[in-house]
């Protein structure tokens, strides 16, 4: 297990360090610091001598990947590839453009994220998992058929419908909920049931096929024909047998969303006013605050990467006979 971590870390870097290169490419190469300057400075005030007061103040005045003038380590050190992608991996995210710490930022952001997040996964799981069993259930019936071709129109409509729809009839309407808005401690209740319930509601179409799925390929595995041959029903074929050997891709699965979390939902906390990092992501992207715009595609890249390794691991365990090597 150790070697195989210290295997799947060794091959991260690799990735982590492509990714950062194309993300630098595409912020400092394809888009110049003086365009990133002139969108920040607006076009009346974008003489020559305020773009270059404003590279400087922000450090975007370095050469991209060799400074000629330095000396020793410096000339590698002292560019715009090292201050503005490197320094990522030591964790050192530095200010946005705006002066605040990032880190600070990523802290205080990260609670709202996970008070969503957290009970948006747990019900979401839950509600998929009952009406896949649902399904399964029922499948070949006339009310099989119909559920089935629910999930479909669930899963045809845009997740931006449930929000709307939910603001308007539940909260605006029937003033069940707050609208948008947050508040710290117990009262953060209050905002999170209504976009919690948007979540599971706007996942629960595919969610519940996916697990249909699953469930179905374990029932057409010979262990289900001895299990009947042996006098089981159905019942009993899909509890002790199925639901349990179908839980293992589920769990998998599942360990894959978990570093994700972390990330937050872009559209519901943008459109509920939740502030965790889904809204800090997309506000970043419309001030074009490019310096959190790469700390959220290195954290993303980071943690996806983690759940993956997580996978592997949480697969091993759940199944004995795959082996780590």
């Amino acid at each position: 297990m150790l070697w195989y971590l210290i295997r799947r870390i060794l091959y991260a870097l690799p990735i982590l360090l492509l990714v950062n290169i194309l993300t630098f490419t595409l912020f400092f190469v394809v888009n110049t610091p003086d365009d990133m300057a002139r969108m920040q400075l607006g076009e009346k005030h974008s003489t020559p001598e305020a773009i270059e007061r404003w590279k400087t103040a922000h450090q975007y005045h370095l050469p991209y990947a060799y400074n000629a003038d330095a000396s020793g380590l410096h000339r590698y050190t002292q560019t715009l590839f090292f201050q503005k992608t490197l320094q990522l991996f030591t964790f050192d995210f530095g200010q946005s453009l705006n002066g605040r710490t990032i880190t600070q930022d990523l802290r205080e952001r990260m609670g709202p994220s996970l008070a969503l997040a957290i009970p948006t996964l747990l019900f979401g799981v839950l509600t998929n998992i009952v009406f896949a069993l649902i399904l399964m259930s029922f499948r070949g019936s006339t009310f099989g058929k119909i559920t089935t071709q629910l999930c479909i129109i669930l899963m045809s409509i845009s997740t931006l419908f449930y929000i709307i729809g939910g603001q308007y009839w539940l909260a605006k309407r029937a003033n069940l909920f707050p609208i948008s808005g947050w508040q710290t401690g117990w009262h953060a209740l209050n905002f999170i049931i209504l976009p919690v319930c948007v979540s599971v509601l706007s996942g629960l179409g595919a969610g519940s096929r996916w697990y249909r799925a699953i469930f179905e390929e374990e029932w057409g595995k010979p262990y289900v024909r001895t299990a009947q041959a042996k006098g089981l029903n159905e019942w009993q074929c899909l509890f002790r047998h199925v639901v349990p050997n179908g839980f293992i891709p589920i769990a998998t699965g599942i360990v894959a969303l978990l570093p994700l979390l972390f990330m937050g939902s872009l559209l519901i906390e943008s459109f509920f006013g939740i502030p965790g990092l889904g809204s800090y992501t997309i506000d970043a992207i419309q001030l074009q605050d490019f310096e959190i715009v790469r700390v959220m595609v290195f954290i993303g890249t980071l943690l996806y990467l983690l759940g993956l390794t997580l996978t592997d691991i949480v697969y091993t365990w759940l199944d004995p006979r795959i082996q780590l090597h």
